[in-house]
């Protein structure tokens, strides 16, 4: 079985609509993919729709990439196969959502006082229908002809946490985000922990900790960690007991990762699947 449990539609910051991913997903040779959406649940309808109609079976994990903090340091966290209804957790997201046009605009503006002509009228356009985010920024610059790619906007000089043109949104704490999450029958994997080209990274005894308080796993296999650094995760998910998840973080053409480029082993995706019980994979009848 070929598993990953980690990409993005239009739903938020992908280029793929839901069903085209759940489409393509099946193209790259897929048998599960998870839709983990930032902070929405908004793709899930469409993609399981389009499972009848594909050419192989594939098996649709429904999830969201949680938006928190912690002492300062952004981290995202992959909440699994919960349940969508649940009120407590779906309040966290909106407070999340809703902060995203906000702290978008302040981006904007920071970028346009160093001179950058970034409109807010351009970056919606890109965001569409999305809950707007740092990769719709990106993306203009990269139209702009600012930067090559929408990596390189992710830099201090730029987009990164902490960076020129950083605006801070509202987050959750990732233990109280755990104990949502957990509430809610959903299963937690703390995203890329190891992406320091993204800015500051938790501490491994504050990782341990989020374990010790429910974080089920860490997504190991990432293509943001090179092979000492996800070395270091997979000794620490062994020290931990945490499961090592690995996923391609796919955003279509926004990003250069291809549907599949890491995986997460079967066995992994059994524990996972066998932990939830707010919601279970999604199979076409």
């Amino acid at each position: 079985m070929r598993i990953d449990l980690h990409t993005h539609s239009t739903a938020s910051d992908g280029t793929d609509t839901p069903a085209d991913l759940v489409r393509a997903a099946a193209a790259a040779g897929l048998d599960v993919v998870a839709l983990t959406d930032h902070d929405t649940v908004a793709g899930h309808a469409e993609a399981a729709r389009a499972l009848p109609a594909l050419d192989r079976p594939l098996t649709l994990v429904t999830g969201a990439e949680l938006s928190c903090r912690i002492d300062g340091t952004s981290m995202h966290m992959l909440a699994y196969l919960f349940d969508p209804a649940d009120q407590d957790l779906h309040r966290a997201r909106e407070l999340v959502r809703d902060d995203r046009v906000p702290r978008a605009q302040a981006m904007i503006a920071k970028l346009r006082d160093l001179g950058v002509p970034v409109t807010w009228e351009q970056v919606a356009a890109i965001a569409g229908d999305g809950s707007v985010g740092l990769p719709h920024i990106a993306a203009a610059l990269v139209d702009l002809g600012v930067v090559p790619s929408v990596s390189d906007a992710f830099t201090p000089q730029w987009l990164a946490d902490g960076g020129r043109a950083y605006a801070p949104k509202h987050e959750l704490d990732p233990f109280e985000a755990v104990r949502l999450v957990k509430a809610a029958g959903g299963v937690t994997v703390f995203a890329h922990p190891g992406a320091s080209k993204r800015g500051a990274t938790v501490p491994d005894p504050v990782i341990a900790e989020l374990v010790a308080a429910g974080l089920d796993g860490l997504e190991v296999d990432h293509v943001d960690h090179d092979a000492p650094t996800r070395d270091r995760l997979r000794a620490l998910a062994k020290d931990t007991g945490a499961l090592v998840t690995g996923s391609s973080d796919y955003h279509g053409t926004r990003k250069t990762v291809r549907l599949g480029e890491c995986v997460t082993d079967p066995e992994v995706y059994v524990e996972i699947a066998r932990r939830a019980t707010g919601a279970q994979p999604i199979s076409a009848v």
